[in-house]
């Protein structure tokens, strides 16, 4: 991953677009990661990677919940209190 002061992906904003086809590059200010840059590409797969986590993680929720004796009556009278 290319690294570089936010002053040079500013004064090369166009250089910046070319290199995040090919891989993100982290913008640093005054030594510190502030920000990463990354195509559209790579983003859509990170935020459906995040969707399909989060989808396993509330299933799993689900058959735990149901093992330890969890109805739809029982959560509505939770929600209910």
């Amino acid at each position: 991953m290319q690294t570089m002061s936010a002053s040079e992906a500013k004064q090369s904003f166009a250089s910046v677009l070319e290199q995040v086809a090919r891989e993100p590059v982290v913008i640093r200010r005054h030594s510190r990661d502030v920000a990463v840059v990354l195509s559209m590409d790579e983003y859509r797969r990170l935020a459906r990677l995040n969707v399909e986590d989060f989808r396993r993680f509330c299933d799993q929720v689900s058959v735990d919940a149901k093992k330890r004796g969890l109805t739809a009556e029982k959560l509505a009278r939770l929600l209910k209190e």
